[in-house]
């Protein structure tokens, strides 16, 4: 049903022992919406991303993908997460295997796509992040910014429906950002729905259709990044914005 959400979380709760994380968030996606998430470190931004696919056990509430209920213990969690694309801050490629082994990898041993087609795949993933002169260096041999664009067709490789990414730029070097956000503004524009947590609030207010507000693990304030970043309504948005933005 092409009108349900790509994701839909309720009253989501995530606690670290007696650290309450997240507190009831609620909150849907639409499909082909970019969404970004801004707010102080701390605030459960990241938290909230490792809700969606899992990599996190919430303590309360529901998280559903294409309307799949991923909490549910009876959801086959590999199913949905060959929905669910994510890239972290840091690249996490594997150092011994190749651009291009890399990317081929999980399509051929988790889809049992043949090693032809995977290749074929992965080759014009690498053209579409401006790397296929890169197929067979190994990532040691890569810029931060250059890793962190494998990472991301990596993560297409498995086609999915979402893309999540967690600061995708923040490990690195300011030179190198530029190249990385234009990777993601090109998904952008092809229609992919994402989730970004992100500090680059230019970019956020360039390619998201909505930008919500977190701090002490509830959403403040939601909006347009027009609305938010030039009109915010809550005291705490704006104080944050003025810090970060300096208006």
């Amino acid at each position: 049903m092409m009108t349900q959400p790509a994701i839909q979380i309720t009253d989501l709760h995530k606690h670290f022992g007696k650290l309450h994380v997240l507190r009831g968030i609620t909150m849907e996606v639409k499909r082909g919406e970019v969404v970004v998430f801004i707010g102080p470190s701390g605030c459960g931004k990241s938290t909230l991303l490792r809700c969606v696919n899992r990599l996190e056990q919430p303590t309360r509430g529901s998280v559903r993908v294409n309307g799949v209920d991923v909490t549910s213990p009876q959801t086959d969690l590999n199913a949905v997460r060959r929905q669910v694309g994510m890239v972290f801050q840091r690249f996490n490629l594997f150092p011994h295997l190749t651009a291009l082994e890399n990317v081929t990898l999980a399509p051929r041993h988790v889809l049992k796509v043949s090693e032809e087609e995977a290749r074929a795949r992965a080759l014009k993933l690498l053209e579409q992040v401006g790397l296929a002169n890169k197929a067979d260096v190994y990532p040691a041999q890569l810029s931060g910014g250059q890793q962190q664009r494998v990472a991301i067709a990596r993560a297409l490789a498995m086609q999915p429906q979402v893309m999540l990414f967690d600061e995708p730029t923040s490990a690195l070097d300011p030179e190198l950002v530029g190249e990385v956000l234009e990777v993601i503004r090109h998904l952008a524009h092809e229609g992919m729905t994402m989730c970004i947590v992100t500090h680059e609030m230019a970019f956020a207010e360039e390619v998201a259709h909505r930008a919500v507000f977190l701090d002490e693990g509830v959403i403040v304030e939601e909006g347009t990044p027009q609305q938010i970043f030039n009109a915010p309504q809550q005291a705490r948005t704006k104080e944050f914005l003025r810090r970060v933005l300096e208006r």
